[in-house]
């Protein structure tokens, strides 16, 4: 079971839950909602006992598990030596019953006693939850278990949770594992720092909580026209020069600035991004060109013979399942990886601009507006009017990277990288750790992108509105003319 009463808890004096209050019961399935940096994981660190209430009280009753949504940053994962110590370090189980769980992956070719850092993030993310569930916790957390995940892993993720015995608290952007997962809703109210529970599932939950906001707009909205009607009648007693109408004139002015300063913001919505990019650089009519390009890690052959020539301005997609080599290729396009065989010919005016699912390019240590400086060379002003595009509040400018969450350094990282004058992009997975409202404004700004894109995602709603002209299909090695039914099976795989 879990209690939550009266929470508050601030980060760097930014308040993130204020008298917030909840309750999970023993066997539930939850659904945790909110938009990214809302406090959906500081919710989890509070209940794994990482940080603690600034007032009010959070128990936990029964052991508690953690699948976090970044598994690179899993300390024991990177320091296991085998997958099998990963998995298993006390030995409880044979070799067989692991085997078994991986084969329900669709993991059976991976060897127990390779290193699990080598695995792609995918893969990684499947043993995270092995083992979770190996440890058998009354409590289980799962923080954006599908992240990385191809579609098997989807639907064993999906049968697991349906059929485990114990509590669940999940935190996911996949609308589908949430309508089918929980029968919960605990959403993060972003301007009241508050918790709102609803019953059922997601679908239940969005309904009802636009009633919600729908109500609020039209409070909001009187309430706006209310206060210019106020401020319409202190314009007219201007003319009062009295003691009188002059404390009058005083009382009605306090009152306005204190509606005002109590007037909730309105529910966001998403909207068109005004963005004006810079022209991409001068390339050639083939900026790059992959050519018989093999490579294998120890025994394990992850890409055979793979040739892709990207033209000037042309959009392709990277398809395949986990472990297919979509983010080997990727590396080796960039320059970060050496091929077995096969060569790499780049325009001498090639300017690629790269964004890491594990966001290798950011420095955690600085701040949203010295990395933007950095990087773009703009005045102040353009970079917080660019930032504030990408739903970064003035407030986020100075805040360092390091504690924003998965979808803000996402945003963070593709902003950064539509600053300047790339001619050719490479994204993997951009929309991981992105909620539904994120991965729109993303897919609005890469939509006005001119250059040249190689991409891989496993959202079909993101991948038909990049509008792909060819896909390339991996490990089957098969170049395609973009058809619609690829876009699902992005998501399918």
């Amino acid at each position: 079971m879990i209690s939550v009463k009266d929470l508050s808890f601030s980060y760097r004096e930014k308040p993130i839950f204020i008298k917030a209050n909840c309750m999970v019961g023993n066997c539930q399935k939850v659904g945790l909602v909110g938009p990214n940096g809302a406090g959906k994981s500081t919710l989890f660190n509070l209940l794994m006992g990482r940080e603690f209430p600034e007032e009010g009280t959070v128990t936990v009753q029964g052991s508690v598990e953690l699948v976090s949504q970044e598994v690179k940053r899993d300390k024991i994962l990177e320091g296991s030596s085998t997958i099998r110590n990963y998995l298993d370090s006390k030995y409880q189980y044979q070799n067989a019953e692991l085997k078994k769980m991986l084969v329900g992956l669709e993991m059976a070719d991976i060897d127990l006693e390779k290193p699990p850092h080598k695995l792609s993030g995918g893969q990684k993310t499947k043993l995270a939850i092995i083992r979770a569930l190996l440890l058998e916790p009354d409590i289980l957390l799962l923080d954006e278990p599908t992240n990385f995940l191809d579609i098997a892993g989807k639907k064993w993720i999906m049968n697991f949770l349906a059929h485990y015995p114990k509590t669940i608290l999940l935190v996911s952007h996949d609308l589908n594992l949430l309508d089918q997962a929980i029968d919960k809703v605990i959403a993060i109210d972003i301007h009241k720092h508050t918790l709102e529970e609803y019953k059922g599932n997601y679908s239940n939950f969005v309904k009802r909580k636009k009633e919600r906001d729908d109500l609020l707009k039209r409070q909001i909205l009187n309430e706006q026209k209310h206060i210019a009607r106020m401020k319409e009648g202190l314009q007219k007693m201007a003319r009062f020069k009295t003691d009188r109408g002059v404390k009058q004139r005083t009382q009605l002015k306090r009152r306005i600035e204190k509606l005002e300063t109590s007037l909730p913001d309105l529910p966001q919505e998403v909207q068109q991004i005004k963005l004006n990019l810079p022209e991409p650089s001068h390339v050639g009519a083939m900026p790059i060109m992959i050519r018989g390009v093999s490579k294998s890690f120890g025994t394990t052959v992850v890409l055979d013979n793979v040739s892709l020539s990207i033209a000037k301005g042309e959009r392709i997609a990277l398809i395949g399942p986990n472990g297919a080599g979509k983010s080997t290729l990727i590396k080796i396009a960039l320059g970060l990886l050496t091929p077995d065989s096969g060569e790499i010919i780049k325009n001498n005016n090639l300017d690629i601009g790269y964004y890491s699912q594990e966001f290798e390019v950011l420095d955690m240590d600085k701040n949203l507006f010295e990395i933007a400086q950095e990087q773009a060379h703009l005045s102040e002003g353009k970079i917080r009017s660019v930032l504030g595009k990408f739903m970064f509040s003035q407030s986020k400018v100075f805040q360092k990277i390091e504690t924003l969450s998965g979808g803000e350094k996402t945003r963070l990282a593709i902003a950064l990288i539509l600053l300047k004058q790339h001619n050719l992009l490479i994204l993997d997975e951009p929309t991981t750790y992105l909620d539904v409202m994120s991965q729109r404004v993303i897919l609005e700004a890469l939509k006005k992108y001119q250059g040249a894109m190689l991409f891989v995602s496993h959202t079909p709603e993101f991948v038909e509105g990049l509008q792909p002209s060819r896909a390339l299909l991996l490990p089957q090695n098969k170049i395609r003319y973009w058809e619609k039914e690829l876009a699902t099976l992005a998501g399918e795989i």
